[in-house]
């Protein structure tokens, strides 16, 4: 149990809060029955997110003015559309198809997870996502967020540093005060380099059943958990 003040928990959204995988391959696979469809939406959306670090990594290079992630993932479905016979949609579909982000559900454990840690502490998105999407998503799948903070609002993405530290002072905390929670290691490393506490959250299927990374810890984070029940317990919730 964490025995130093912890104030706040900032938590990584997609992946850690949301299945975005199986919410997307569902979501659009009843959208594209619905339009007569035949695209294998898993491998659509393996290929699509995948697309995401990319256009990010522009952005943080300077190569591409600020783009949102709403933006980096249009540009990319753009890209991909001629190649799953989405070339031939109106422009209303596209959007539809482009908003499923927005449309995300959290896995079992979130909800119930996160109103025992809303009791004791301030929760909040850390995300590379923008405002309108996690707030989006938060009406969707019922997230109860006390605070959406996300790279739109810092013109940053994570691992930039502005990003971990604009959090922690518009939090109005110290860095000791924040937990960073996640399913990927990396974000944690970062975030205790910045001085946060960290809680990993174990979340093995992500991916799907061929995933190969943080399917463990890789370093002794403060609290590591298999859900998010866990978690509250770990935190005297």
């Amino acid at each position: 149990m964490i025995q130093s003040p912890i104030k706040a928990l900032t938590f990584d959204t997609f992946g850690t809060v949301v299945d975005w995988r199986t919410s997307i391959i569902n979501d659009l696979s009843q959208y594209g029955n619905g339009l007569g469809l035949s695209v294998d939406w898993a491998q659509f959306v393996d290929e699509w997110k995948n697309a995401y670090k990319p256009g990010m990594d522009k952005v943080r290079r300077g190569e591409w003015p600020w783009t949102s992630i709403d933006d980096i993932y249009r540009r990319a479905m753009n890209d991909l559309a001629p190649h799953y016979g989405l070339d031939g949609l109106d422009e209303t579909a596209l959007h539809h198809i482009n908003r499923v982000w927005y449309r995300l559900l959290p896995w079992s454990d979130v909800i119930p997870g996160l109103n025992r840690l809303k009791q004791k502490y301030i929760i909040s998105t850390l995300s590379n996502g923008d405002v309108a999407m996690l707030t989006n998503m938060a009406k969707y799948g019922g997230l109860p967020w006390d605070v959406i903070l996300c790279g739109e609002i810092f013109h940053h993405f994570k691992p930039d540093p502005e990003i971990y530290l604009g959090a922690i002072k518009m939090l109005g905390c110290e860095p000791h005060e924040v937990m960073m929670v996640a399913a990927h290691n990396d974000d944690l490393r970062h975030a205790r380099s910045h001085g946060m506490r960290t809680g990993f959250v174990l979340r093995t299927s992500e991916y799907g059943p061929q995933q190969t990374t943080n399917l463990a810890p890789t370093e002794a984070w403060d609290v590591i958990a298999n859900n998010f029940e866990e978690l509250a317990t770990a935190l005297a919730c």
